[in-house]
């Protein structure tokens, strides 16, 4: 079982990368923004935090976040009208290590565009962070990913790609706009910011930025990243037996 597990990871990360998609709304998107809004708001702060290392998190945020909704949920909803899920069944693979393989192979993708972000902003904008806020703004961005990660499932349980598309990307602009990735709530009217506070988008991103601004973790947002998570893997399990029932 695990030379096989491991095997579908390697699949899975080589058809991510070769995947346009991922690349421009995972690689293109987050660089190409970070250079404009860092470049034009000068030296500025939110909440005492330097605006470039705060965009940094929000960006590498929002890469992520990219390429867990899309990359995930249309890759598996290309693969179930195809015909490859049932195939799955009928191997000594089971089920469950086929997902834990895409969520596995989608982890290791996502470490890399964390890193990626990270060297462009160390070295093209010079942001000089400790070592202790790299690494625990990186892991803290790649394990708090995982409610968007469980949304791609999710999402893949839709019965046609096109809508799945459509709905990805919707749902991905969305809750990065919302959620304050793209500028900071603060800018929002009262209202906007009072829903920000309950979307998982805008608890991602604030632990990361808290990390920035030196203050300890949030509960009440990593209840509700965890609240989001537990929802999204309990609907999409039951979509997907009652299809099987089907």
């Amino acid at each position: 079982m695990m030379k096989s597990m491991i095997a579908q990871c390697k699949a899975e990360i080589l058809r991510t990368l070769r995947n346009r998609r991922f690349v421009v709304f995972s690689v293109v998107m987050p660089v190409m923004f970070y250079f404009i809004f860092t470049g034009t708001m000068g030296d500025i702060k939110v909440g005492g935090i330097d605006w470039k290392a705060y965009y940094l998190m929000s960006m590498t945020a929002f890469g992520v976040i990219g390429a867990s909704i899309n990359t995930l949920s249309v890759r598996f909803a290309q693969e179930r009208t195809q015909g490859w899920v049932r195939l799955i069944r009928i191997t000594p693979l089971p089920n469950s290590a086929y997902v834990l393989s895409k969520m596995l192979s989608q982890s290791i993708v996502n470490l890399g565009t964390i890193l990626l972000m990270f060297l462009i902003g160390h070295f093209a904008k010079g942001i000089d962070l400790s070592l202790g806020q790299w690494v625990a703004c990186g892991l803290w961005i790649w394990i708090g990913v995982l409610p968007f990660m469980a949304l791609g499932l999710l999402l893949g349980t839709l019965k046609s790609v096109e809508v799945v598309q459509v709905a990805a990307n919707i749902l991905y602009m969305s809750l990065s706009v919302l959620g304050g990735l793209w500028m900071p709530i603060s800018t929002m009217p009262k209202l906007m910011q009072t829903i920000a506070e309950y979307l998982p988008s805008y608890r991602f991103g604030q632990g990361a930025w808290n990390v920035l601004g030196g203050v300890g973790p949030d509960w009440t947002g990593i209840l509700i990243l965890a609240a989001y998570a537990l929802v999204f893997v309990i609907l999409s399990t039951y979509i997907l037996k009652r299809q099987e029932a089907v």
